[in-house]
């Protein structure tokens, strides 16, 4: 058997260290210098527009602008911001404040339960980022305003105002998605900045009946569970994007492990690393799951057993499409749940990396200047309300490129 040197071996050691920082520097920074360009390509369209925000692309390519009370208008600041984290462009920086002060009025809004995608996407990454006191104070507010939407009776913050099952028969004054989970961060930053436990109290307390109601034995989860506002009684389990009530839709498997992962970095409860965990698992284990990590958008569409109700257009899709939007949330969580210490956590990594690299692929990826200036294609809204199939989506990129900053922090 041949025998190295002991020098050898170290400049080998060195040498194989410096290709991986190597390797992963170029991958970030050429996804950085693409996003650039489309978000430029992007700004440009809005900037005509300059009181409306993207969030998709219509039949023509033609983006889609909306306003700023849909729950997507935080995801471009949230976006121009992580853009400006990768490049430290001070052009992105301004055009990135610049469609953050836009939404302040929304710090008093209190019509659904989305201020957080709304304005922690927005404004908690310009305090990060910036530490300007005057987003923190409205990102306080907006806490406050989410807090509204609480009810101690039900122990969960109310997602919409009214949902109508898709059979057309019952409808219900207290939904909550599992998509409010991502809604907690907001709260817990309001605690942690104010010294008020009052949200943070109000954030531990929805996760943990989303443990108890929204969660499966297997770890999958349902996407609306439906309260009585008088008594916090459940009654109702059901979907309002995914195939059928009883599925796993794609997307709120990512919101969970997300939202759990984000729910035990601020609390330290082994209950939501466990829930984190496990969801992965499920995303990662699955039998459904294609070989790139790009899930379908139900991980149970068109397979039986599974029968949406009768109101769904998901029977007029019969395609199962990929939703490059769950695997972009899915890609940041992971890398996320990666990072505490956890005997799983090479496996999160590792899966969190292959997706990550399989969006940059350009099977996914736009190519540049085309898409609208959106960053990604393929990604699903709902296909149960027939709406946003197969299309660019601007949450979509702002996980991605959430996914590709902390990807570029992995030591």
């Amino acid at each position: 058997m041949k025998k190295y040197s002991f020098v050898t071996v170290i400049l080998s050691l060195v040498f194989l260290a410096f290709t991986y920082w190597t390797e992963k520097d170029v991958f970030v920074n050429e996804n950085y210098v693409f996003a650039q360009k489309q978000l430029k390509h992007l700004l440009d369209t809005a900037n005509k527009v300059d009181t409306l925000f993207p969030r998709t692309t219509g039949k023509g390519g033609q983006v889609v602008l909306t306003n700023k009370y849909e729950w997507t208008s935080g995801f471009f600041a949230g976006s121009l911001w992580y853009a400006y984290e990768l490049g430290k462009d001070e052009d992105m920086r301004k055009q990135a404040i610049k469609w953050t002060e836009k939404l302040e009025p929304l710090k008093n809004f209190t019509e659904h339960h989305d201020l957080g995608f709304m304005m922690y996407c927005s404004y908690g990454n310009a305090y990060r980022l910036t530490k300007n006191t005057k987003y923190k104070e409205v990102l306080v507010q907006a806490a406050k305003s989410l807090s509204t939407r609480y009810s101690p009776k039900t122990g969960s913050i109310r997602s919409w105002n009214r949902f109508g099952s898709w059979d057309g028969q019952h409808k219900y004054d207290f939904p909550v998605i599992i998509d409010n989970m991502m809604n907690l961060e907001l709260l817990f930053f309001a605690s942690k900045v104010t010294g008020d436990p009052t949200y943070k109290n109000i954030a531990i307390t929805h996760a943990n009946n989303v443990i108890k109601n929204q969660i499966r034995p297997d770890y999958s989860c349902y996407h609306v569970v439906c309260y009585d506002p008088q008594t916090g009684k459940v009654l109702a389990k059901e979907t309002a994007q995914g195939y059928a009530n009883n599925s796993t839709w794609a997307r709120g498997q990512s919101w969970g492990i997300y939202g759990f992962t984000m729910a035990y970095r601020e609390t330290g409860d082994k209950r939501y690393l466990e829930t984190a965990q496990k969801m992965a698992q499920f995303y990662i284990n699955h039998a459904n799951l294609p070989a790139d990590g790009v899930s379908y958008w139900d991980f149970n569409a068109n397979q039986k057993g599974y029968l949406p109700s009768v109101n769904s257009h998901a029977p007029e899709t019969p395609i199962n499409y990929r939703d490059v939007s769950a695997a972009a949330v899915t890609a940041s969580a992971l890398l996320e749940l990666s990072a505490f210490k956890v005997p799983d956590a090479a496996i999160y990594r590792n899966a969190g990396i292959k997706i990550l690299h399989s969006l940059s692929s350009p099977v996914y990826r736009a190519q540049p200047g085309q898409n609208g200036g959106f960053l990604l294609k393929h990604s699903v809204g709902s296909i149960a309300h027939g709406i946003e199939i197969d299309v660019p989506l601007i949450y979509a990129d702002y996980y991605f490129l959430e996914a590709l900053n902390r990807y570029k922090l992995i030591n």
